[in-house]
């Protein structure tokens, strides 16, 4: 039986993914199986490539689902978060490894022991952020105890930005990945922790009076604290420091108008009932004195670059909702792929830094590791390439009999970690360091 990869979804994320497998079926004889919900898109993006073919598939139905599986050899899902676990289930009843960018959930972790008896990998979080950030982190944080080091703080930025050459809007962002997380991300606060005290915030403030730090070669961006950054404790075997946070980088103008979006309740995703034919207007107008906003939202426009940003928005266009969307949410997701898409010469910029304080033979130093990434096109993401790549890389490593792990795993052992980053570096993604006392 000839090795067979079955890659489901085809989506923007996915296009490098695609490729860069397509590539390594015809250096090592492998098949792949590149299938999505729609067979149209799938076709597009295997592009009549040797060494495989295109599928379309409905996802909820079982019986489509398992027929790929059950041929294929391993299994990378690039599908949303929610629909892995349709695809993890099946993989588990028919001894399949699987392959993921995205998040260990409750259920995947309800699985695990099910996983290790059955002597396969699961290997998840295996993008940019989770991916590139654990494998990174843990190579210097590795790195830093072999020569005696003790860490006391850790702090791991991230951020999927548009590049300067391609930044002429106001609110400087532009959408290189899954627009409805970017309209919800922080919904659940964050908790951190700082000088030893664990910090909760609370979303209605996450955006609020944002830090900011200097990323070398690239300049000033702000950031906001992630989810909870405290399980990453014990993930990094960091018991004892004094300060851990993981974070999302962001233009500092981008928060003054963002806080604004929540202040006003604009990321709510409380259904409402959509009015036949009601302009942005006509919603937006209606949603401020629904919601007894209006005065606020007439404060907040006496900061010019609010009010730029909200102009440039068009919250006072005539301009019709689709009748579907049925949440200030969904909305304001619609009018943000329409505002801020990636023309198709734009090109977006990843940029990753990990700030390390540690202690060796009684000094104190601080080490920062930072990683950029431009995009060639709309096409050709920094962030399509920084997602796909470690992704695709996991898989050819673990074909090749690089990766001797099984069980549930995130990417922060070495034998996963090694193989990968040297890969990455090989492919141009490279961290720099510099080291200074503190």
């Amino acid at each position: 039986m000839p090795t067979e990869i079955l890659i489901i979804g085809a989506g923007k994320s996915a296009t490098v993914l695609i490729q860069y497998l397509q590539n390594k079926a015809v250096e090592n004889n492998w098949y792949i199986v590149l299938a999505d919900g729609d067979s149209k898109v799938a076709e597009a993006k295997w592009n009549q490539a040797p060494n495989g073919h295109a599928v379309g598939v409905d996802i909820n139905t079982a019986a489509e689902r398992q027929a790929l599986i059950q041929k294929a050899t391993v299994v990378v899902s690039m599908l949303p978060p929610t629909l892995h676990f349709l695809v993890a289930q099946d993989c588990l009843l028919y001894s399949k490894s699987l392959f993921t960018a995205s998040y260990v959930d409750e259920n995947m972790r309800g699985i695990a022991a099910e996983i290790n008896a059955k002597q396969i990998l699961f290997l998840c979080e295996m993008g940019l952020d989770p991916g590139i950030d654990h494998m990174s982190a843990m190579e210097l944080i590795h790195k830093i105890q072999a020569k005696g080091g003790q860490i006391t703080g850790f702090k791991s930025h991230c951020g999927g930005l548009v590049a300067p050459e391609s930044d002429n809007n106001p609110w400087h962002y532009k959408i290189s990945w899954n627009a409805s997380n970017i309209v919800l991300a922080g919904k659940s606060g964050a908790v951190y922790l700082e000088k030893g005290q664990q910090k909760t915030v609370a979303y209605s403030h996450l955006f609020e009076n944002a830090p900011s730090i200097t990323v070398p070669l690239h300049g000033m961006y702000s950031y906001y604290p992630n989810r909870n950054s405290l399980p990453y404790i014990d993930t990094y075997a960091l018991q004892g420091v004094t300060d851990f946070v993981r974070t999302t980088l962001r233009h500092p103008q981008f928060f003054i108008g963002w806080h604004a979006i929540v202040q006003l309740g604009l990321t709510d995703e409380t259904t409402i009932s959509s009015k036949e034919n009601g302009s942005i207007h006509d919603w937006f107008k209606h949603h401020l004195a629904q919601n007894k906003l209006t005065q606020l939202y007439e404060s907040l426009l006496t900061n010019e670059t609010i009010k730029t940003q909200f102009d440039y928005l068009g919250f006072n266009s005539d301009t019709l909702i689709p009748p579907h969307l049925n949440s200030p949410a969904r909305i304001v997701q619609w009018i943000l792929e329409n505002k801020w898409n990636l023309e198709p010469t734009d090109k977006d910029l990843v940029l990753m830094m990990h700030e390390l304080s540690y202690t060796l033979n009684g000094q104190h130093y601080l080490v920062q590791s930072s990683m950029a990434q431009t995009g060639q096109n709309a096409s050709y993401t920094a962030m399509a390439t920084t997602v796909g790549l470690p992704l695709a890389m996991s898989v050819c490593a673990y074909l090749k009999g690089l990766i001797p792990l099984t069980g549930l795993h995130i990417p922060t052992h070495p034998s996963i970690y090694t193989p990968i980053l040297k890969s990455l570096a090989e492919a141009g993604i490279v961290f720099e360091e510099q080291t200074m006392l503190r």
